[in-house]
């Protein structure tokens, strides 16, 4: 098949790592898949160091009639069968576009956990809809898609590549007796940053090797460095930014939380729990359906830094618990949350569409 995905987003977080990940391995599966994206957006830099066909459009809302003209003569030039769009804009430009140059298939894939702000970009201009989780289609359907267009295809992640040393401890000057949990999320709103800085303040000063490690950027990185600094904890709060040694970070730390307000599933979850990590998380959208609590990690009410302090608490508190949870939670890939399951799910949910609608390449 042959597949042009757009994204309007600039930015660069969970949607977009799943896009490239779903890009990827499509590619490996013999399909021709390329991207439109506005220049400067970090998909597209990522997709053009790995060699995909990259295409720019500006895609900023429905009056984009130049980008919407770009993209209907891509798509008839390419003769793609398929376009997946992901964000608002571009659904509804690209989307459109689609239309127009009557492409055989078009999938809107829905990654968060928000309410829909154009119902039209889910049920007139795509034939079809891909939801992250079970938590998202339901709601989909509750808001007006018809339940037959929507199907579940969960995030995967690639096979987990082993960490001989983790350089993260001497980066911090931490030794071996340091306890660190690690939150690896865009610093943005409802990820709950301040929640787990309000909760472990306290354990600060009863669990002395107690480190916190916060990587990753955003638009709320000055606010949420500028707390930690302004409390004096810089010293065992630590700040990182955005990096890409993830795995280098997941083995130098002893758990994993995320307290987050709203989560249509959760990456980062999957990825911790495969490199071996306990996992804490909040009982919130589709997280539940990664997460059983006591089973395979810990759930807490969102919102709730003394239950999550709790938590955190009990983790350090008993290694045979964290031993227990990490376990299972290895076991996260057996339940198909791979990379390969996403890319053979998404491949036959594009091929059955393409037959139900009589397309035949």
């Amino acid at each position: 098949m042959k597949i042009l995905h757009s994204e309007s987003s600039t930015g660069w977080g969970g949607q977009e790592i799943r896009t490239l990940k779903e890009m990827v391995a499509l590619r490996e599966s013999g399909h021709t898949v390329e991207l439109i994206c506005p220049s400067g957006a970090r998909l597209g830099q990522r997709c053009s160091e790995l060699g995909f066909a990259v295409h720019h459009a500006r895609m900023r809302g429905g009056g984009d009639m130049q980008s919407m003209l770009r993209i209907k003569a891509l798509l008839r030039r390419g003769a793609f069968d398929v376009l997946n769009t992901h964000s608002g804009h571009d659904s509804l430009v690209a989307g459109t576009a689609a239309r127009l140059a009557r492409t055989p298939l078009i999938v809107r894939t829905r990654h968060l956990a928000l309410p829909i702000s154009s119902l039209a970009t889910y049920t007139w201009i795509p034939h079809r809809v891909i939801a992250v989780s079970h938590y998202v289609r339901r709601y989909l359907i509750s808001a007006g898609v018809a339940e037959k267009r929507v199907q579940t295809i969960y995030d995967g992640i690639p096979k987990p590549q082993p960490v001989a040393h983790s350089t993260l401890r001497e980066e911090l000057g931490l030794g071996q007796d340091a306890f660190i949990a690690c939150m690896v999320a865009i610093m943005r709103d409802k990820k709950g940053h301040e929640d787990l800085i309000a909760a472990v303040r306290p354990l600060l000063d009863t669990h002395p090797n107690l480190h916190i490690v916060m990587a990753g950027d955003g638009p709320l990185f000055g606010r949420i460095k500028g707390i930690v600094d302004s409390l004096g904890l810089a010293h065992r709060i630590h700040v990182l930014g955005f990096r890409t040694d993830v795995p280098n970070i997941f083995r130098g730390s002893d758990l994993f939380v995320l307290p987050t307000h709203q989560e249509a599933l959760g990456q980062a979850f999957i990825e911790a729990m495969a490199a071996g990590l306990p996992v804490i998380g909040t009982h919130v959208d589709g997280v539940p359906e990664l997460i059983e609590d006591n089973v395979n990690g810990l759930l807490v009410p969102p919102h709730d830094p003394t239950a999550l302090r709790a938590a955190i608490a009990r983790m350090i508190d008993d290694p045979a618990l964290r031993q227990r949870l990490r376990r299972e939670g290895l076991r996260i890939t057996e339940r198909g949350f791979t990379v390969g399951d996403m890319a053979h799910e998404t491949a036959l949910f594009y091929r059955r569409a393409l037959h139900e609608r009589g397309h035949r390449r």
